[in-house]
């Protein structure tokens, strides 16, 4: 069995479904993904391997994911610090942000600094809406992220690939294969190409909007926001 994969253009839809008919606010999507992507990192990442995680957070939705993940992250205790360098003017994110001061996790400027010195890295940088090239300052920041030996945890998409066709075939991102790849909603089709461990996340799909859309729920457990699974989509 082939694992059922939403493209970028179905993706996109089903998100504007989920907040017109679905009767979700963005706030809601928003919240319910980051929490599922910070119960993945703390499945493959508990307090006990370091408590310091470098979340890299781009300017669109992605970011807005990865910045609840590590407001999440942080009441779990570990020590979250984030590296934004295009904040976002949207009201929406600048609350986002705004939590996470609050909560003293401090913003950095310099990755490959705070690469050095943390335990593990989220990459929320770029998710399914991404096409085009890498812009600055974001090429040598994935590239960090592709050569660290620090694990790295992508949210939806390994940032710089396409999400029809995967890693680019040459440049910024042609090597950048992530240990942990969080899929929301549904996987993407660039999973075919991805070797990591894989987790579905985003507990908020009715069986309706997953028959339309022709992707199976995963079964998740208890309280459990994610499901890790395998290459054939079967739950481990």
């Amino acid at each position: 069995m082939a694992l059922k994969t939403l493209s970028a253009k179905a993706a996109a839809a089903l998100d504007r479904e989920l907040m017109s008919t679905g009767a979700f606010s963005i706030d809601q999507l928003m919240e319910l993904a980051g929490l599922s992507v910070s119960q993945a990192v703390y499945r493959v990442h508990p307090l006990s391997k370091g408590p310091r995680i470098l979340v890299a957070v781009g300017p669109g939705n992605n970011g807005g994911d990865g910045l609840v993940a590590a407001r999440h992250l942080r009441h779990y205790g570990y020590l979250p610090t984030i590296y934004y360098p295009k904040r976002s003017k949207n009201e929406l994110y600048q609350r986002l942000a705004k939590q996470l001061e609050d909560l003293r996790i401090p913003f950095v400027d310099d990755f490959p600094t705070a690469l050095a010195s943390t335990d593990h890295v989220v990459d929320a940088i770029f998710g399914f809406s991404f096409s085009g090239e890498v812009r600055e300052p974001f090429p040598a920041v994935i590239q960090a992220m592709q050569d660290t030996k620090v694990p790295v945890t992508s949210v939806d998409a390994p940032s710089s690939w396409n999400i029809e066709e995967g890693p680019p075939k040459s440049g910024v991102g042609s090597a950048f294969n992530p240990n942990v790849l969080v899929s929301l909603t549904a996987p993407k089709p660039l999973v075919k190409h991805f070797t990591g461990r894989h987790f579905i996340g985003g507990r908020f799909v009715t069986p309706a909007i997953a028959e339309k859309y022709g992707f199976d729920l995963p079964e998740y457990e208890g309280i459990d926001q994610v499901v890790e699974v395998g290459p054939d989509g079967h739950k481990l």
